[in-house]
C-alpha cells in the first residue's frame, strides 16, 4: 500500500494513503501554489508511517505527560489533553491533526488562501483580507454517490481571516467514527483542525439521553482494534420523541457553552433528527446566522469551500 494522488478538476489534488483520504486546493501565485502542493505530496507521504509507528500510544487514553514522539502524534495529544478528565485518546484528532499538518506546507508567500478536507474535517489558511465559505451538507443518509450533479448544501457560513477560525471539524453517530452520542452531527469551529476535531468529538458525545429507541454496543465488537475498547457506541437510533431530542441538544449545548467559554471552541452546530442549535461566537462577528441555515439540517456534516 502506496500513497496515492490524483488530480482533480479546478487545480484541486486528491490524496490517499490506507485510511487517510484528502482533497486539497489552493489559490495564489501559480508557482507558489504548485511548490505547496508538492510539498504537501512529500510530507503526506511520509504520515501514514509515522502514525503507525506509535499507535499503540496514541490508542491509550491521554495522561498528564505526552509520551508521543511525531509532530502529527503530539498535535492529536496536545488538542485531546484539555479532555482528559474524561476518556479521550489521541485518536479523537488524528483527521484533523493529519490536515493541520499538511496545511502548513501552504503557509508561504504567495499563497492566498488554501484548504485541506480530510473526510470532512478541514484546515484553512487564509492570508489577510482572504476569506473562504464553508457549506453544511445535511444528511448523510441522502447523499448518493451515483448523482454526479452540484451538491446541494443545506447552510453555509463564511470564514474571514480575521477570524480566529483555521479548523472545521464534525462528528457524529452517522460519522465514519464511532460516537457515544446520539447527534447526527455536531460542527465545530475552532483555532485549529486537530483542537477541532477533538472538541467535536466531546461534544457529539455529550448529546445524548437514556431512551430504549438508542441502540448500543461496545466498541471493541465493531471493531476489534477500536480504541475505545469496551465502551458502549452508538449504532443506531430509532425516531425518538422531539422531548427527549431537546433534553439530547441541550446536554450537548451546555457541554459545546463550557468549551466556549474556556476558549476552545469559536463557533458550533449542533443537529439531531432534524433539531440544531447554533453557538454563535462570543464576539459581535458572528458567521453563521439562522438565515443562511435550514430547519431541515439533520444527519452528518461536510464541508466544502466556495470561491
Amino acid at each position: 500500500m502506496t500513497a496515492q494522488r490524483s488530480a482533480l478538476d479546478g487545480g484541486r489534488w486528491h490524496l490517499n494513503h490506507g485510511p487517510i483520504d484528502i482533497v486539497a486546493e489552493a489559490h495564489g501565485d501559480a508557482v507558489e501554489v504548485a511548490v505547496a502542493h508538492e510539498l504537501a505530496w512529500r510530507r503526506f507521504g511520509t504520515v501514514l508511517g509515522e502514525l503507525v509507528g506509535e499507535l499503540a500510544l496514541l490508542r491509550q487514553p491521554v495522561g498528564a505527560d505526552c509520551p508521543l514522539r511525531g509532530p502529527i502524534a503530539q498535535r492529536m495529544w496536545r488538542a485531546c489533553a484539555p479532555f482528559s478528565a474524561g476518556f479521550i485518546t489521541p485518536m479523537a484528532a488524528v483527521a484533523g491533526a493529519v490536515a493541520e499538518e499538511l496545511i502548513g506546507c501552504f503557509d508561504r508567500p504567495g499563497i492566498e488562501r488554501a484548504w485541506l478536507n480530510n473526510g470532512g474535517d478541514i484546515a484553512l489558511h487564509l492570508a489577510p483580507g482572504q476569506s473562504a465559505r464553508v457549506g453544511l451538507f445535511a444528511d448523510l443518509a441522502r447523499f448518493d454517490l451515483r448523482d454526479t450533479g452540484p451538491l446541494a448544501t443545506d447552510g453555509r457560513f463564511e470564514i474571514r481571516a480575521e477570524h480566529p477560525v483555521r479548523g472545521v471539524a464534525t462528528s457524529g453517530w452517522r460519522g465514519r467514527s464511532f460516537s457515544l452520542g446520539i447527534a447526527d452531527s455536531v460542527t465545530v469551529l475552532a483555532a485549529t483542525a486537530a483542537e477541532a476535531d477533538a472538541a467535536a468529538t466531546v461534544i457529539a458525545n455529550a448529546v445524548n439521553v437514556d431512551d430504549p429507541g438508542i441502540h448500543r454496543l461496545p466498541a471493541n465488537e465493531c471493531k476489534d482494534d477500536s480504541d475505545l475498547g469496551d465502551l458502549l457506541v452508538t449504532r443506531d437510533v430509532e425516531a425518538l420523541s422531539a422531548a427527549q431530542v431537546h433534553r439530547a441538544l441541550d446536554a450537548g449545548v451546555a457541554c459545546a457553552q463550557a468549551l466556549q467559554r474556556a476558549g476552545r471552541v469559536w463557533s458550533v452546530v449542533l443537529v439531531c433528527q432534524g433539531q440544531w442549535r447554533m453557538i454563535q461566537p462570543l464576539s459581535s462577528q458572528g458567521m453563521l446566522r439562522p438565515s443562511e441555515a435550514t430547519a431541515h439540517l439533520a444527519a452528518g456534516a461536510v464541508g466544502s469551500v466556495f470561491a
